[in-house]
């Protein structure tokens, strides 16, 4: 006789014998006993957590006959009837599975619902269990919506899922839905003792609790990792060969390492680190293990108890338990979170020791002690140096409104500009006083400076702090100030119309293509060469024009503009260059809007509210929200 593997040869045939879904064998439980029995039922949870086993039982459960041959409906399938062998060993005539995984299409889903007119053959329910149903079409979900919802008395649907979030809710609404959780480690634990104590298997308790712990929290998984272990160690469970196994990480490493962290001790980290890379042990195996422990060290920490996975007779309990006071409570909350960012970077790195190793060395150079003691040490320093600053001479600033010079043109700023550079050339040929050092109270007693800047279509009020601290740094070399006045501190427009110099050529050109952009003669690509182009010199035959951009000088471009001319009465060739231009119709378009904008500008500036509300709450003109009507 083959062998049969431990996940089916243990696959609970009742609702006694399953664990972990208390909540889902109550609910059915009392369903079937008081007869108030849904039509379709949709289990979702992980993967070997139940959801076909709870269909079959539900199905034994529906159609069970009794020992005797006159039973009902019941909560505890006898187990030896017709029925519930059949459904047992897969081969009952009414109960039929469907993988949706591999048939996902309507043509099957519409095979499977053409057997719900026929009614049952053997047993006293019809039972269509759909498993993975949220792998199933849009299309085959839309052609069991109306069976689904009204199906005849006899039928009944299971549906099962790892992702409900999959599942149209039009399904949803039709189906009673159980969510199976995943089982807990201590769970686990109990089931594989029962089992191997049945198989007369030995394993030791730490052995179950790896795999306990490894199933994350499938019994599919556990029985599987079982029979795999069973394997391994040629019949007996023992710790280092589960372990090895696994690729599980010694808990004697986990703890070195806190242990080291906590107490900085760097050169211990690296060659932990070494002794893991040596042995092939997963680095995030590692990461994940002392995340555990750092969680079940701040639980400790907080409410003196330990919140593990419920496994009892950890033998890290007391070496937890001193970490967990040696460390303190913040420091351990850093520690974790690093940890758990650190998973991400392992993927990034090309070797993943390396990576462990900057994670693990992050964290004790983020540790709030090593952060203080930094601190202390700059704080030495800054106390030991000499304390140099350059004089200061406060100059008095009156308030003034914001001068509309800058935006009358470019006369108005280089005369602003023109006071500013005679003034700096006075400073600079000025003696320079001796410098003095300036006392600490002498800095802090330094007057607010109100400076007014604008500029970008809007403008700013800013002010210097009150006080200036001195920096621990080296000497400063003593710099004299220079006096400056407030229109200084002003910048230029970017809307400044751009420079022209007007020519009678000029002139003719601008009006030219100002008509024909007018009466729409050019368009597109013939348009903007026109615009960019500078008339450079005219013949009777021949106008040379100039552009900025080779992209503009385009044969088509060339020949429609051409044509666009010859119709307004300019029957003339074209040629054209590459090369600086300084007179066009779009720098000419774009100085009048520019001049347009400054005149807004201006009105804004000038107005006598604006400026006493920049002037006494310090208000500011967003950049670019003055646009000239």
């Amino acid at each position: 006789m083959s062998y049969l593997v431990l996940a089916r040869k243990y696959r609970p045939r009742n609702f006694e014998e399953m664990v972990g879904q208390s909540h889902v064998v109550q609910a059915l439980s009392n369903a079937l006993n008081s007869q108030r029995l849904h039509h379709a039922y949709l289990f979702t949870g992980t993967r070997g957590v139940g959801k076909t086993t709870v269909s079959r039982i539900l199905a034994k459960s529906l159609n069970c006959q009794g020992a005797d041959g006159q039973g009902g409906i019941t909560a505890t399938p006898c187990g030896v009837c017709q029925a519930c062998r059949d459904i047992d060993s897969g081969r009952f005539v009414d109960y039929t599975e469907l993988d949706a995984a591999s048939n996902r299409g309507v043509d099957e889903v519409q095979a499977l619902l053409e057997q719900a007119v026929y009614k049952p053959v053997q047993g006293r329910f019809k039972v269509f269990m759909i498993d993975e149903v949220h792998m199933l079409t849009n299309t085959a979900f839309n052609a069991m919506l109306k069976t689904l919802e009204e199906p005849p008395e006899y039928l009944k649907f299971v549906l099962a899922t790892t992702d409900p979030q999959k599942v149209p809710v039009t399904v949803l609404s039709r189906c009673l839905q159980f969510n199976l959780r995943p089982m807990a480690p201590a769970t686990i634990l109990e089931h594989l003792e029962t089992i191997l104590n049945r198989e007369s298997v030995e394993a030791d308790a730490q052995s179950l609790r790896l795999l306990a712990r490894a199933a994350r929290g499938s019994m599919r998984d556990a029985l599987s990792l079982t029979d795999q272990a069973i394997a391994f160690g040629s019949g007996r469970l023992e710790e280092a060969q589960v372990r090895q196994m696994l690729g599980s990480v010694d808990s004697t490493y986990v703890l070195r390492l806190l242990g080291a962290l906590a107490t900085g001790e760097a050169k211990t980290v690296v060659q932990t680190v070494d002794e893991l890379r040596l042995h092939g042990l997963s680095a995030a195996q590692t990461l994940e293990d002392m995340s555990s422990h750092l969680q079940r060290m701040a639980v400790m920490q907080l409410v003196d108890s330990d919140s593990g996975d419920g496994l009892s007779d950890d033998p890290d309990q007391a070496a937890l338990l001193e970490l967990a006071e040696q460390l303190p409570p913040d420091e351990t909350q850093l520690l974790y979170s690093i940890c758990i960012n650190g998973l991400s970077e392992l993927g990034l790195a090309p070797d993943e020791y390396a990576a462990l190793t900057m994670v693990l060395l992050r964290l004790m150079a983020f540790k709030p002690e090593a952060a203080q003691a930094q601190k202390k040490s700059l704080k030495s320093q800054s106390a030991s140096a000499p304390l140099k600053a350059a004089p200061v001479q406060p100059e008095p600033a009156a308030k003034q409104p914001v001068s509309g010079d800058l935006h009358h043109g470019s006369s108005g700023l280089a005369s602003s500009t023109g006071q500013v550079l005679d003034q700096n050339q006075q400073s600079r040929d000025a003696p320079a006083a001796s410098p003095q050092p300036a006392t600490r109270a002498e800095i802090q007693a330094l007057p607010v400076r109100s400076m007014t800047r604008a500029g970008g279509g809007g403008a700013e009020v800013n002010r210097t702090a009150s006080a200036v601290a001195p920096q621990p740094v080296a000497d400063i070399a003593a710099v004299p100030l220079r006096n400056q006045s407030s229109a200084a501190l002003d910048v230029m427009s970017p809307h400044m119309p751009p420079t022209i110099v007007p020519s009678e050529t000029g002139d003719f050109w601008f009006g030219l293509v100002r008509s024909l952009i007018t009466s729409e003669a050019i368009t597109a690509m013939a348009r903007e060469l026109a615009l960019g182009a500078q008339l450079v010199a005219r013949d009777d035959d021949q106008w040379l024009l100039r552009v900025e951009r080779e992209t503009l000088n385009q044969a088509g471009s060339r020949d429609r503009l051409r044509a666009a001319l010859e119709t307004a009465g300019h029957p003339v060739m074209l040629v054209v260059e590459v090369g600086r231009v300084s007179d066009s119709p779009g720098k000419r378009l774009a100085a009048e809007a520019a001049a347009r904008q400054l005149h807004a500008e201006k009105i804004v500036y000038d107005d006598t509210l604006v400026q006493a509300l920049m002037r006494e709450f310090e208000a500011k003109i967003v950049p670019g929200s003055i646009r000239p009507l």
